[in-house]
């Protein structure tokens, strides 16, 4: 009797050490953040604090993975995400072209459905911009004087959620831009040379000539720091009340306790001095807006999105 309950207990026992090296906790391997952009800007710089403070936290290397697209948009990073298995080990850091419009262009990998949010961390500083001796401080002074005069605006793309705004808000407006064009670059020598009238740009690109222009508009979700007497783009017409933000995303077939674990190092991330420094010193919006709220900002987002193209039609 007593040789069969030590046998059953040894082999419980080893049963139990069987379970736990096949459900190994996440994570014991490196783990990737997949930027689909360049090094550089604000989601890279803030994604890899992300990745430098989960591998501090779990003792795994976690890096990010800058893979840009060309011509039609940063698409193969993100369908690497998308076709990579679920199990957090592979996580996209998307602006909001990717879950809203990326697949309403024929790609079925970027539907909505294949991903889910884990959070919205950014909030990129977009401005609507002109030279402080323009005859006009708003957006509604701005459509008072295109009626009689051509308004030329400068932007990134006209695919851009910010640029999509500022066309619209100009519909809504009753005025028409006398010309549009994209730039490489948009800052302080585009306004003072006269290359544009009006630029709809990143506040950081016009911080140093910040006392040489005024800010129309900003296009976020709510008033930037550095330039707080600029309505949003909301505050101006409520039916255009969308920014450019970027987020984490995983497959959607992701575990759950995999994400609470991703999420707890994001939260912890985006609260800190050095991340929230990079909002004082640029304008941008860095917080956390969780899962389920994200979800919602998405649905949103689309409603508006197609709203807007309504207009632009």
């Amino acid at each position: 009797m007593k040789l069969n309950t030590l046998l059953g207990g040894a082999l419980s026992a080893a049963m139990a050490t069987m379970g736990g090296m096949a459900a190994a906790e996440y994570p014991e391997k490196p783990v990737s953040f997949v930027v689909p952009f360049p090094p550089g800007d604000l989601e890279d710089v803030l994604t890899r604090m992300i990745a430098e403070d989960f591998q501090n936290e779990y003792g795994v290397s976690a890096a990010v993975v800058n893979k840009p697209g060309g011509g039609g948009g940063p698409f193969p990073g993100a369908i690497e995400v998308a076709n990579a298995p679920a199990d957090g080990y592979t996580i996209g850091s998307f602006v909001i072209g990717l879950p809203v419009v990326g697949h309403q262009l024929g790609i079925d990998d970027l539907t909505p459905a294949q991903f889910d949010p884990l959070g919205i961390f950014l909030t990129y500083p977009f401005v609507i911009a002109t030279s402080a001796d323009a005859p006009y401080s708003t957006m509604d002074e701005l459509a008072a004087h295109a009626q009689e005069n051509d308004v030329a605006l400068g932007h990134f793309g006209d695919p851009l959620t910010p640029t999509q705004v500022t066309k619209a808000l100009a519909v809504n407006k009753g005025f028409e831009w006398g010309s549009d064009a994209a730039f490489d670059a948009l800052d302080c020598n585009t306004l003072a040379s006269g290359d544009a009238d009006v630029i709809n740009t990143t506040l950081q690109l016009v911080l140093p000539c910040l006392d040489d222009i005024k800010v129309l508009v900003s296009i976020t979700d709510e008033r930037i720091n550095l330039v707080p007497d600029a309505p949003t783009a909301g505050e101006v017409d409520p039916t255009l009340d969308i920014a450019l933000w970027n987020g984490l995303f995983v497959h959607k077939d992701t575990p759950q306790d995999v994400r609470e674990k991703i999420i707890a190092v994001a939260q912890e991330t985006v609260k800190s001095e050095r991340a929230q420094n990079v909002a004082k010193e640029t304008g941008a919006l860095v917080y956390w807006q969780d899962a389920e709220e994200s979800a919602a900002r998405i649905a949103s987002n689309i409603e508006t999105v197609t709203r807007i193209e309504g207009l632009l039609e």
